[in-house]
């Protein structure tokens, strides 16, 4: 099964595959490349937002990961990134669990009747907190999928290592022969 095609100046690097010069011709012409000219913070976001999204987008567009195409992308992140820190503030002021009477059905024996006495307290967790972790979980997993999505993690950085191209010559294994 082959695997995710590669940018052409990418597998030349490599060296691992031999290419005519028609060839990498061809393949540079069917290589999409979009323009990275008109990068602005898309109008839906705050003034915080876009101070955020300019950082970022000058950050991407230096390593040539962002173009004119991924700005409302790059935008949804910001606000996912916003939601995050939002839902973990309520949460971090909410208690995980709060304590409750306990009460226990007791028939009196004289009168017959059963009467409900308060036996101690319980704990129970807090539903509300519970909800918000929810949303917190789902607003975890868009910033990390729009972290990835523009290399802004670890091991999606990994993916992006491009070689370097060595410029010095390998050493001739038969110079030790040659007189001189």
């Amino acid at each position: 099964m082959a695997g995710q095609r590669q940018p052409t100046d990418l597998v030349i690097m490599k060296g691992r595959k031999h290419l005519t010069k028609a060839e990498i011709e061809e393949r540079k012409n069917a290589e999409v490349s979009a323009p990275c000219d008109k990068v602005k913070p898309p109008a839906f976001l705050t003034p915080g937002q876009k101070k955020n999204f300019r950082k970022l987008s000058k950050d991407l567009l230096e390593i040539g990961l962002m173009a004119n195409v991924d700005c409302d992308a790059l935008a949804r992140l910001i606000v996912s990134q916003e939601q995050y820190i939002e839902v973990t503030k309520e949460i971090q002021e909410m208690p995980l669990m709060y304590e409750i009477p306990a009460y226990k059905n007791i028939k009196d024996p004289n009168t017959g009747k059963t009467e409900q006495t308060q036996v101690g307290m319980k704990k129970i967790v807090n539903e509300e907190r519970e909800k918000l972790m929810v949303i917190q979980d789902r607003c975890l997993k868009q910033c990390r999928q729009g972290a990835a999505d523009f290399g802004m993690t670890v091991s999606s950085r990994c993916r992006l290592v491009v070689p370097k191209k060595n410029d010095t010559k390998p050493e001739n294994k038969f110079k030790k022969y040659a007189g001189g």
